[in-house]
């Protein structure tokens, strides 16, 4: 009998992940991570972890399965908390999900279950996974789930072959409604609790409030920019012919103050990120104020009006080579190639046309149409129909 470690959250998903395992056979053992004790940002009302342990411990304790935790906080918060304030800092927009995936959930938390002796790690992802013979060897491939309301992949997008030998999803092939309707047959006690939101593991935060446990606050402008106004980014001279004509808009675009007016005051630029709207508190526009652009250097936030604003839109993104990432190394584009894929820059996003070029310097991403709101340390994930093969971080 095959034993599998699953990562009982306290939540619906895991749980009925769990209750699948036992019931297909397998020795099924639950994990409970904790991964952050402080407090200080989140939104009052929001469960904290330790009302999660009691859930997953009578979760537990139904399925008659043996519990466990772990504190994984100190790693949590180095490799993904100080790794989100660091970005937050140089202006950019960290997934710290999709961070939590890669350095905790399946690294940190594999090694943890493998000192229980686990051959396998599940979790209540909405994502799916198979195996392909590949030259002679075993290749793993991540598919979306098969509920496209809840496919979760994207969450995985930075997940190598190795995290997937010992990775099982097992209600990536049902949908949501099915694994209440679960829960609640066999009376699990998560089967009507809400589904937890916000940063992995923290919850739901004012995000202003929870980066100034590191970063100030510091008054500074918003200017107001034209509609149509966008002005060439330094660099971008040596680009591949191929994307000549787009490539203005493959980096963020680059703003002065006296491209537009002072129409307001923020706090701190980098509490702001692109296709941001809430927190300039400026009435009597026209249209609603969007962030188009930040300075870091000079404290400065960008702004536009509408949805419509060119700096809000963009036709394509550029991708360094030391970030991009393959799941599947066989199918990895070399200098020079180029292919069709579907790409997503964000959660729940859908998939969006776009052709990738591949040079030395990093990889070109231009979609068929404009993409709102793309903005620097976002991950990129591409996919083959509902295959995902790579991503990377935009630069």
């Amino acid at each position: 009998m095959q034993k599998v470690v699953v990562g009982l959250s306290g939540g619906v998903d895991s749980s009925v992940a769990a209750y699948l395992l036992k019931e297909q056979g397998y020795d099924v053992t639950a994990l409970f991570m904790i991964n952050w004790h402080d407090t200080r940002g989140t939104l009052s009302g929001d469960c904290p972890w330790h009302d999660d342990l009691v859930f997953a411990r009578l979760v537990a304790k139904k399925l008659g399965i043996p519990f466990h935790t772990t504190d994984l906080s100190e790693p949590y918060r180095k490799r993904v908390v100080d790794y989100m304030f660091s970005e937050y800092e140089r202006g950019r927009t960290p997934n710290p999900d999709v961070l939590c995936n890669r350095e905790i959930k399946f690294d940190m938390f594999i090694m943890e279950a493998l000192k229980l002796g686990a051959e396998f790690v599940a979790t209540g992802h909405y994502c799916r996974k198979d195996q392909i013979p590949v030259n002679g060897r075993v290749t793993y491939r991540l598919l979306a789930g098969n509920d496209l309301n809840k496919d979760q992949s994207y969450f995985l997008c930075q997940l190598n072959q190795q995290q997937l030998a010992r990775a099982m999803f097992p209600v990536g092939a049902i949908d949501k409604t099915r694994v209440r309707e679960i829960a609640s047959e066999m009376g699990l006690p998560t089967a009507e609790k809400k589904d937890s939101q916000g940063i992995c593991f923290v919850g739901k935060v004012d995000l202003p409030l929870f980066l100034q446990q590191k970063l100030q606050s510091l008054r500074g402008d918003i200017i107001e920019i034209p509609g149509g106004f966008y002005r060439r980014l330094p660099g971008l001279d040596h680009v591949p012919e191929k994307i000549q004509g787009y490539e203005n808009f493959c980096r963020p675009f680059d703003y002065r103050p006296d491209d537009g007016i002072k129409t307001g005051a923020h706090n701190g630029a980098w509490f702001y990120t692109v296709g941001q709207r809430k927190g300039m508190n400026i009435g009597g526009k026209k249209e609603p104020l969007f962030v188009v652009a930040t300075d870091i250097e000079k404290n400065i936030v960008y702004a536009g009006q509408g949805h419509s604003h060119r700096g809000l839109n963009r036709k394509g993104l550029f991708i360094r080579s030391e970030d991009i990432h393959w799941i599947r190394p066989d199918r990895q584009l070399h200098a020079g190639q180029q292919e069709d894929y579907l790409v997503r820059i964000r959660y729940r996003q859908p998939l969006q046309k776009a052709r990738l070029y591949m040079e030395e310097s990093g990889l070109y991403i231009i979609f068929e149409n404009d993409q709102r709101g793309i903005a620097a340390g976002q991950f990129a994930a591409w996919y083959q129909d509902d295959e995902l093969l790579g991503s990377g971080v935009i630069d």
